[in-house]
């Protein structure tokens, strides 16, 4: 199991983020919670953030195919749909990194959550009036995940 966790991180990073690995690069947390409720407490934060959700993609049909053992993993896009039709209108580049996203995965009794930092897009766009963009969206996430990872 250690080592789909870690070829799952692995993975992540060479997708999302092909920058530096540094911690602050990613945002995570731990849910001791089975994965299905996770799942659904995700999907209720990222809603009562304003945020929609535009798809659920399943990702462990490759992993299997691959020999791993996990049924429980999903990659979770959102974004808030005026934002995903005009920052590119006005920005192109920054297509690539929309809609926002969450990886949720099983890890044994717990469920995972990551995403990239959204802040370190910085590193790629140096015009200043998006950089108030990247941290609101680090803001929103993090209280997602906040929220997601939360007792009820």
């Amino acid at each position: 199991m250690k080592k789909l966790a870690g070829y799952i991180f692995v993975c992540l990073l060479a997708a999302l983020l092909p920058v530096s690995s540094y911690a602050d690069e990613l945002l995570m947390t731990r849910v001791d919670r089975p994965f299905p409720e996770a799942m659904n407490q995700l999907q209720e934060a990222i809603r009562a953030h304003g945020y929609t959700i535009s798809r659920v993609q399943r990702v462990d049909v490759g992993l299997t195919s691959s020999g791993f053992t996990t049924a429980e993993y999903r990659l979770v896009f959102f974004g808030k749909p005026a934002e995903i039709s005009s920052l590119p209108e006005k920005y192109p580049e920054i297509a690539a990194y929309l809609p926002l996203n969450i990886v949720i995965f099983a890890e044994g009794d717990d469920t995972i959550m990551l995403t990239a930092n959204p802040h370190s897009l910085e590193t790629f766009f140096k015009d200043a009036s998006l950089h108030g963009q990247f941290s609101r969206w680090e803001k929103d996430i993090r209280a997602i995940l906040n929220q997601a990872s939360a007792r009820k």
